[in-house]
């Protein structure tokens, strides 16, 4: 049987060119706040200086990352953020997402599959999921969802941008088990759906940290909570406040030499209080960068912006 892992020892991120607040998004991507007044270009300068400051605090831990250059022709404002598009799996599968935001379809990029392969990869299948798009239905990668890889359930929260009938479709595909909920925050005092999974909840191999305020149905946040104990992972909790965040933006990976990390954006760990960053720390070291720029005008943070690699090579 084989031996799936949680958490990667290789990394794709994308070097944004044209980074800026995306219009589209904006409309169930309550994180993203317009409220940066500089020009354009100074808000593309800004994010290139985070997303370097990011890699190479990265790369100071031995973390092996992949950076691909934002294309010059192609105009994607999102494109800091490729789990949405596109994910890489243990069994040489690549899957690509339905978007909800016809613009941030344009990320999709066949040359980043190509150079994968020709750095040795093996790559056996690619699962398009895409052609869901026509109908309106969307998942939009590690993004909507997050995988527990070593015992096969995905982890859902239901949302204009996460399908039921696409989870349905990928689970079935990829042989996991669906646990999906509902998961909301307060906007204006109205409770709207939390468009993300990833915003709200980060699984490590020993523990899970998640927003279980965020779950207003009690038999919902139940079934998590079953699931994630039988699966022997530590819940630490966060509130929403440290959600909205982005303390649960969060992503557990390994460097070179086996050690892990919790990779989070500087935001999300000065909400943590003392117990909850002991409680990490337990089990492995922090990285933590500013990505202020990034997270206002995106909406996404540190977790959004890397795709984990889990392809084998030959």
């Amino acid at each position: 049987m084989k031996n799936y892992k949680q958490i990667s020892k290789r990394i794709i991120m994308i070097n944004p060119k044209h980074f800026n607040y995306n219009v589209e998004t904006a409309d169930n991507n309550h994180f993203q706040k317009n409220n940066i007044d500089f020009s354009e270009k100074r808000r593309n300068e800004k994010a290139s200086l985070e997303f370097k400051g990011f890699i190479q605090k990265l790369k100071e831990k031995k973390i092996t990352v992949k950076v691909y250059e934002d294309r010059e022709d192609v105009k994607t404002t999102d494109s800091v953020f490729p789990n949405n598009w596109i994910s890489f799996h243990q069994e040489g599968k690549i899957i690509l997402y339905p978007m909800y935001s016809p613009n941030r379809r344009k990320e999709r990029r066949n040359d980043i599959i190509e150079d994968l392969k020709d750095e040795g990869f093996i790559i056996e299948e690619i699962i398009d999921l895409t052609h869901y798009e026509n109908i309106g239905s969307y998942l939009e990668g590690t993004g909507s969802m997050v995988l527990d890889r070593e015992n096969k359930i995905c982890y859902a929260a239901l949302s204009e941008r996460t399908s039921h009938t696409v989870l349905m479709d990928l689970c079935e595909k990829l042989n996991y088990k669906l646990i999906h909920f509902h998961a909301y925050q307060s906007v204006k005092s109205r409770r709207l759906e939390i468009y993300h999974t990833n915003v709200l909840m980060c699984l490590g191999t020993e523990y899970c940290i998640v927003c279980l305020d965020s779950i207003d149905c009690k038999e919902e946040e139940k079934k998590l909570i079953n699931s994630l104990k039988k699966t022997n992972k530590q819940i630490i909790e966060i509130s929403e406040d440290q959600m909205n965040r982005f303390a649960g933006n969060m992503l557990q990976v390994e460097n070179i030499y086996d050690e892990k990390y919790l990779i989070m954006s500087s935001a999300a760990y000065n909400s943590l209080n003392e117990k909850q960053k002991k409680n990490i720390l337990y089990y492995n070291e922090i990285i933590h960068s500013d990505l202020s720029t990034i997270e206002t005008l995106g909406g996404g943070s540190a977790r959004c912006m890397i795709a984990e690699n889990f392809l084998e090579k030959k």
